[in-house]
């Protein structure tokens, strides 16, 4: 974590002596989590396009610090006061353009992971479940209740190990309500995914798609 969040973080919110303490002990100064989120030797263990993870204490730590902040100050909020969320959600690593729109019921697992461009959205009660990196582009917008999921199991083994992989979704499109988008899933440039389909696999740019899983059903036409 870099230095100046770790202080802003344990200066301006109120922790607990011993959650203020283990925050101190636990998150070095440095580059904001990696170790935590790294590929864990990806050339050796790489499967498709999962990698396992592995949870250190303080990515563990630092959720349960979001958490509490995102009940408090976070969740309460009218939905008017982006600003403010935008402010909690960088206080905690996340990589937001000035003008992003995030709204109070949205659920972020790990702040750290997600990346919105300019003019983006979130709407009320999508979850965010960025166990990897959510990439969100310029001018995309995710409805009610999209479920972005970057995290499964491997039900190969019985211990079924974490294995995650990123979700990128480009520039101009939309995810509509109810969409499930699952892990490693890339979504083009101006793609539209209609209501209550599930992604499974890459949609290309400026193309529609629906269905379980959810396939082109044609061509999005822009008109001026």
């Amino acid at each position: 974590m870099r230095t100046w969040l770790r202080t802003e973080l344990t200066a301006q919110i109120q922790f607990p002596p011993v959650v203020h303490n283990l925050l101190l002990e636990h998150m070095p100064s440095g580059e904001y989590p990696s170790d935590d989120n790294e590929r864990v030797d990806a050339a050796m263990t790489r499967t498709g396009k999962y990698f396992p993870r592995s949870l250190s204490l303080r990515n563990k730590l630092l959720r349960a610090c979001w958490q509490i902040v995102w009940l408090v100050l976070f969740r309460p909020t009218p939905s008017i006061l982006h600003r403010w969320r935008r402010l909690l959600l960088k206080l905690f690593g996340a990589k937001l353009a000035e003008d992003v729109h995030v709204y109070p019921s949205v659920r972020v697992w790990a702040p750290w992971n997600l990346n919105m461009g300019r003019s983006s959205g979130l709407g009320p009660y999508v979850d965010c479940y960025c166990v990897d990196q959510i990439t969100v582009g310029q001018g995309a917008a995710v409805s009610q209740y999209a479920f972005l999921c970057t995290a499964t199991k491997d039900y190969r083994h019985l211990s079924m190990p974490l294995m995650t992989a990123p979700i990128n979704i480009g520039p101009n499109a939309w995810i509509a309500a109810d969409v499930f988008v699952g892990p490693g899933v890339s979504i083009g440039e101006g793609a539209v995914v209609e209501a209550r389909s599930t992604v499974l696999s890459d949609l290309p740019a400026w193309t529609v798609s629906a269905g379980y899983p959810a396939r082109v059903i044609r061509t999005r036409v822009v008109s001026e």
